[in-house]
This record gives structure tokens, sequence and C-alpha cells, in this order.
């Protein structure tokens, strides 16, 4: 920078003083002090040499002067400095002087000098010097200062753009962690560390996985991620795991990772619980199976009832005509008997089995209203009271009063399906144990009324869990059942916008669940 020139004075020379201040002021800025120190000293060296009564410098802060530096009484105000500096002449003697600092086109701030006297021209020339001395180091100064701020706005916007990537991360609904070359832990986001084992970014960053990931085989987890490393394509694998307690599907998708443009550097593996999609998807499957059926059953109905009913009318026909002849004396053998009933019952049996796969089909003209669960419930166990085999039975009932009602549902329908539910339990525990029907508000209206019916029999095995509501599947004996009864109930309760769950432990017993949405009283 180009420093202004001190104006020429009127006196042969400057004089000793001057002299000496001028050397200490020069000595003083090219020591090794820090520039907020050794300008004090230099404005105290001038006052304490001229007996001034206050020497102060002033910066541009954009706005105007400020006052940074002084020694003496700051008695000068801005409005001072800022008067001088326009005044015409601008050496005439007042009590107070100021010189700018800098170039006029440009300047850093001014020099202001409040006077005990006149001003002398040594006074002026050492004011002067010591403004073109401080320009270089304030404008050095200025520019440090400006690239310090630069560096701390770039540091914060780095730091506000890594935070907001870890923001999203740890958002993300799936557990996500990154390795590099040595398997150490790079990345861990929140999923992971309130997952299944639970560990800690803090404690997990920096270790090798195998030490984190003590579940899994650490030979076959080093081969995975060889094989990202090794070809650079994305693997996808699929897992089960009881870790939680119950057993959850989980997709583990394991991705190259380049920083350069060079080999695969690091692999990010992304963990995604599959479960609940996954049963919503056997559910989906299963309702497509079951409309599968009921158009099957809607086009051969016709052709296998029109049999039906002409085997029944010609053993009916025969049983006539035995006891005719058996009224005429003639032996008829009583196996020949016995042949016809069976015949009549497996007739029974197969109408029985067409009519429930006609369920699925035909469309259901029924009457649609307000139902309350809890009297369901009670009705359903009004009609079972009289069954001897179901008079065995512990029943007991926890009923909650709060409910809401049911919207368009169909009472008749409902109380088909708690019939067959509490027939099954029966079953299951071959007519001893306890059953226990139980209502509770749901969490949401969507789900706001939740039934279920608890029995303590033999429980169902998870292998026959995800087959119970298929169609003329049965884990009864021969006979026993048509495998249809659960299928119904779960046909009307998708039709009444709910669905239906069960929970079963062998040796224990299992839990039907009803979930059905709910309105409230009015």
């Amino acid at each position: 920078m180009t420093l202004t020139p001190p104006p020429t004075p009127r006196a042969s020379g400057p004089s000793n003083r001057a002299l000496t201040a001028l050397s200490a002021i020069i000595a003083e800025l090219a020591s090794d002090r820090v520039l907020e120190e050794s300008i004090p000293h230099a404005l105290q060296t001038v006052t304490d040499v001229f007996g001034l009564p206050e020497v102060s410098l002033w910066l541009t802060d954009g706005t105007g002067l400020e006052r940074r530096w002084w020694s003496g009484d700051p008695l000068l105000t801005q409005a001072d400095v800022q008067g001088e500096l326009a005044r015409t002449p601008p050496h005439e003697v007042t009590d107070r002087f100021a010189v700018r600092v800098g170039p006029a086109d440009r300047p850093l701030g001014a020099v202001g000098v409040r006077l005990a006297a006149g001003l002398s021209e040594q006074e002026e020339l050492l004011i002067v010097s010591l403004a073109n001395l401080l320009a270089p180091e304030l404008a050095h100064a200025e520019r440090s200062r400006m690239l310090a701020q630069e560096v701390v706005r770039r540091t914060g916007e780095i730091e506000r753009e890594r935070r907001f990537t870890e923001r999203i991360i740890d958002s993300l609904p799936v557990g996500l962690y990154v390795i590099d070359r040595e398997y150490r832990v790079k990345a861990w986001n929140r999923k992971r560390e309130t997952g299944m084992q639970g560990v800690s970014r803090e404690e997990a960053i920096g270790r090798p996985i195998f030490d984190i990931l003590t579940r899994q085989s650490a030979e076959m987890l080093r081969r995975e991620f060889d094989e990202v490393f090794t070809t650079g394509r994305i693997q996808v694998y699929q897992m089960e795991s009881n870790a939680t307690g119950d057993l959850r599907t989980y997709r583990i998708t394991k991705v190259p990772m380049r920083l350069e443009d060079t080999g695969v550097t690091h692999v990010i593996t992304i963990g995604e619980d599959l479960t609940d999609w996954r049963e919503a998807s056997d559910r989906f499957a299963h309702s497509e199976k079951l409309a599968a059926i009921g158009q099957l059953a809607a086009g051969v109905m016709h052709e296998i009832n029109n049999p039906l009913a002409t085997i029944a009318a010609c053993a009916e026909s025969l049983e006539l005509r035995m006891e005719d002849l058996r009224k005429l004396g003639v032996a008829v053998p009583d196996e020949n008997i016995e042949f016809l009933k069976i015949i009549d019952n497996e007739v029974t049996r197969c109408k029985q089995i067409v009519d429930g796969l006609l369920d699925f089909s035909r469309p259901k003209q029924v009457s649609r209203e307000r139902v309350q669960i809890n009297e369901v419930i009670q009705r359903t166990l009004f009609l079972l009271k009289h069954h001897v085999r179901f008079k065995r039975l512990q029943v007991h009932t926890q009923l909650d009063p709060n409910l809401g009602r049911v919207p368009q549902a169909n009472a008749e329908q409902l109380v088909q399906v708690f019939m067959a539910l509490l027939l099954n339990a029966m079953d299951a525990m071959n007519e001893r144990g306890t059953v226990i029907l139980r209502t509770r508000v749901g969490p949401t209206p969507r789900d706001g009324v939740i039934a279920e019916v608890i029995d303590s029999g033999a429980g169902i095995p998870r292998s026959e869990l995800s087959k119970i509501f298929e169609p003329f599947y049965t884990t009864k004996g021969a006979g026993k059942g048509t495998g249809l009864g659960l299928s119904i109930c779960y046909a009307i309760v998708q039709e009444h916008q709910g669905r239906i769950e069960v929970d079963s432990t062998v040796g224990v017993g299992s839990t039907f669940r009803l979930i059905l949405p709910a309105l409230d009283e009015i």
C-alpha cells in the first residue's frame, strides 16, 4: 500500500525530541509484539514525548469511525475527529487535530490528537509519520482479520453441512454403518445405536466391525466385505433373527464406496427390518389367494351342487326302497343301510365345503350399522352356553366398557367369527382348559377396537402360523374340520376394514386378536 508522504516541515528539521519519539515508534512497530500491543505503546510514546492530553487511533467500522486504541483521557468524539479531517485549511491551529490513516480513496481510519497548546511543526510531522507507519500495519491486520472471518465462516458452513448430513443419515429408518479397508467403523448412524445391539456411536467409531457385531460369524462378515471390495458390486442378503425375542426378517445391503476414482475404499452396510412389510405382503398374497378360490368356487358351484343333489336324492330313494323291502319281509343287510348313511353324511359335508367356498365369491347383501363388540361377545357366549362340550371350559371375560362402536359392521357376521374362534379354542384344549375373552381400546381410530380370544391349548407351531388362514388348511384330525373356518373369519374381518392376528406358543396356548376401526360413542 502507498503511504501518505509527510508534509514538508516549515522548520529546518525536526527536533531531537521528535526524532527520539519517531525512532521509538518505529522500533515498537518493528518489535515482536502483536499489533494490538504495539499500537498502545506507540500512542503512549507520542503522549509522553510531547505531553499531549490524548492520542487515539480510530478505525473505520463500515458505518463511521470507532475508537480502538488510545493513551491519555479519551475525550475526543467521533464527530470531533471527522470534523478535523474535513477542516479547511487542514492545519489551522485548534485544540484538536486529526490525520487520515491510509489512502484517501480507501481510508482505514484516523489518528486523533487533543492538544494542550498549539500544534508545532515537529508534533504535526510526528503525527503524520505515525499515521503513515500505521497504515501498512493496519492494512495487513485488516486483511488478516477478513481472512480469519472467512475461515470462520467457511468452517461454520462445513460444520453445518456435516451436521446436516449426519442428521439425514440418523433420520433414515434403516441401520447404517461404514467400514474402511481395515474393517474399522468410520460411520455409525442413530438406528444402529438404538437397534437390537445398542452400540453407541462413540463406542463404535474406529473399532473393528468384528468386535461389535459379535452375533455374526467374523469369517462370514469378512467374506461379504471382501466380495464388495473385490468386485465393486452391491451385495444383498436376507436373514432372520430371534435376537429381540420375536422372529424378525432383515435385508442387508452392502454398497461399495470410492473416495477417489480408484478402487473401493469403503463399504456402506444398510440393514432394513422387513418384518412388517413381509407380513403385509403375506396378507396381500393371502387375500389374492382367497379371491382366486372364490372365483374358482363361483365357476364350479353348479357343476358340483347338481351331482351332489343327484347323489343325495338317489341315496334317499335307495333308503326308502330298502325300508319297503323290509316291510315286505325281504332280508336287507344292515351294512347297506350304513353305507347309505355314510353317503348322505359325505354329501352333506361336501355341500358345507362348497357353501364355505361360496362365501368368498358371493356378494353378501347384509345390513351394516354401528356395532358394540362387547354385545357381540355376550351374544356369542349366550348361543354357546348350551353346547355340551363348551360347558366343560372355564370362560372368563375382561370387557372394556369404554370401547367405541365399530362403524359399518354386521353383528351376525361378527358372531360367526367369535363362535368359530371359540370352537377352535375348545378343540385346541380338548374340551378342558380356560378361555379368556378380552377387549380394550386401541391406539388410533383405525385400530380403535381390539378383541382377543385367549386359550390355554396345545398351541400352534411357528412353521404353521402363516398357513392357518389358508382355505382347507387344518391342524385337526381327519374328518374333524374342513379348514375353512379361519379363512371365512379372515374374509369377514377384512370386509369390516380390520385385520386378524395370532400369537401362539406350543404347550402354552394361542391368542387370536381382532383389530377393528371404531367411532366414539355419540
